[in-house]
């Protein structure tokens, strides 16, 4: 939240500069919205709200330290202003410097009670370190003071989720509001669960690639309530894989131009569950739902069997790094897998996009790999690799999901610290995937050394009752 500047006396061209960098906040310019504080503390140093913002530009971006000194010194030139401490707060929960984050999670809290945010952001702090009954009531909390604020109904739907409450749990993720761009670009309105009997309708766009693969399985839910066309947009580099996605008749990359109307009804494809009402014992886990060419499948058999082995294991050490959980949910050096040496005839295939040269060496040095991922153009590409695969060992990416579509076996590396919700609570298999997903959970956050461990002796078994192909 914004600063709005007047809490001290200020020259007015300070303030004409610090009301210039809100302006260009709000159009997310960070480099001018930086530039433009800077000067207004340069002519008035002791500028409280010009420091908390600048702190926020600079958690944007990624400068942490430097966020935190702005922070504090904001709460010292103004300690009665909520707002520095609710941003203090937040920035230590990021950086899971928990002990110290209650604090001004709590000072926020005493100086405005009545603030949703306060609340949904304690119940961050909450969920964070576990106490999730607290964080429940937190969240429940700041609905109770102002229904519409959506955040905290979005976070409130991933503690549901996670704990199976689906009723409620799809209610509460329909709050997610990052969808105005394609509202605007459409003509035709946001599918609410109307019957969908010889109309049709547009799949959009959700964020991550994990996500699309995950719930587009529901177009053919669509059909079977007799859509006469269900169109989809994806991720271009989904477009070839998703040519075989049941229930599809037209897919779109993201990349190309499609038109404003031609549809009765858009959709997110997360929004499918609420208004299919998805339960547990409903959800649609036929696999596989995706399906590889079948001549690139036989292109990479050509390749992968010149590499006898029992068991062939394709690995995936690392997501996307711009992911808010992703220094958690990745493996900190391909140097984890070391171990996975140890598993005797196993041949282990990189399907790794864009490793640095210093990840392909250091891999090199501990496990020895065959390397595939700049090879892989596109998710259909990846899974016609997949097909020649005994298993696939990944960490809470896409290829997960690409697996599990596909109806291959996947084992999944699960960190402790901030769980994904889709994996539920204390599970070892996924009802989403319930053809060979396993899911290795972390005990304790950053400690990657048992799960492997339990890795390496779950490989010798499937070794020793695995053929040679």
């Amino acid at each position: 939240m914004l600063c709005s500047g007047g809490l001290n006396p200020v020259s007015s061209e300070a303030q004409r500069l610090f009301l210039e960098g809100v302006g260009h906040m709000d159009e997310e310019n960070n480099d001018e919205a930086r530039l433009a504080f800077i000067a207004a503390l340069e002519l008035a140093p002791d500028f409280a709200e010009a420091h908390g913002n600048l702190g926020m530009v600079q958690e944007v971006q990624g400068e942490l330290a430097e966020a935190e000194l702005h922070q504090r010194r904001a709460i010292e030139l103004s300690p009665q202003q909520p707002e520095f401490h609710l941003n203090l707060g937040a920035l230590l929960v990021k950086q899971k410097r928990l002990s110290e984050a209650e604090i001004p999670c709590r000072q926020a809290l005493l100086l405005a009670p009545n603030s949703p945010r306060a609340w949904s952001n304690f119940g961050v702090f909450l969920a964070c370190t576990g106490r999730a009954s607290e964080a429940e009531q937190s969240y429940r909390t700041a609905m109770a003071i102002d229904p519409s604020y959506r955040t905290a109904r979005h976070n409130l739907a991933y503690l549901l989720l996670r704990d199976e409450r689906y009723d409620e749990g799809w209610e509460c993720l329909e709050a997610r509001s990052m969808y105005e761009p394609l509202a605007r670009q459409l003509a035709c309105p946001r599918w609410q669960g109307e019957p969908l009997q010889d109309k049709s309708l547009l799949i959009g766009l959700e964020t991550g690639h994990g996500d699309m693969i995950q719930f587009c399985r529901y177009a053919r839910l669509a059909k079977e309530a007799g859509a006469a066309r269900v169109s989809v947009v994806c991720h271009a580099a989904l477009k070839t894989l998703f040519l075989t996605l049941d229930g599809i008749d037209e897919v779109i990359g993201a990349n190309e131009s499609f038109p404003a109307s031609g549809w009765d009804f858009w959709t997110p494809p997360m929004s499918f569950p609420f208004f299919f009402k998805t339960r547990h014992d409903s959800i649609p886990a036929r696999v596989p739902y995706l399906k590889a060419e079948p001549d690139a499948v036989r292109r990479w058999a050509e390749e992968i069997s010149s590499t006898p082995s029992h068991p062939r294991v394709g690995i995936v050490w690392r997501g996307n790094p711009r992911f808010e959980n992703d220094a958690d949910r990745s493996l900190p050096s391909p140097a984890v897998l070391a171990s996975l040496a140890d598993v005797p005839g196993a041949a282990f295939f990189s399907l790794q996009k864009g490793p640095t040269a210093e990840d392909e060496r250091a891999l090199a040095a501990y496990l020895p790999c065959v390397t595939l991922g700049h090879q892989l153009s596109n998710f259909a590409e990846t899974a016609a690799v997949i097909e020649n695969l005994d298993i696939v060992l990944t960490v809470d990416t896409a290829v997960a999901h690409l697996a599990g579509a596909l109806g291959r076996p996947c084992w999944l590396l699960l960190p402790a610290f901030k769980t994904d919700w889709r994996w539920l609570l204390d599970r070892d298999d996924s009802p989403w995937y319930p053809e060979g997903m396993r899911l290795f959970r972390q005990q304790a956050p950053g400690d990657w050394a048992p799960v492997l461990a339990r890795v390496v002796a779950e490989l010798k078994k499937l070794a020793d009752s695995t053929p040679c192909r």
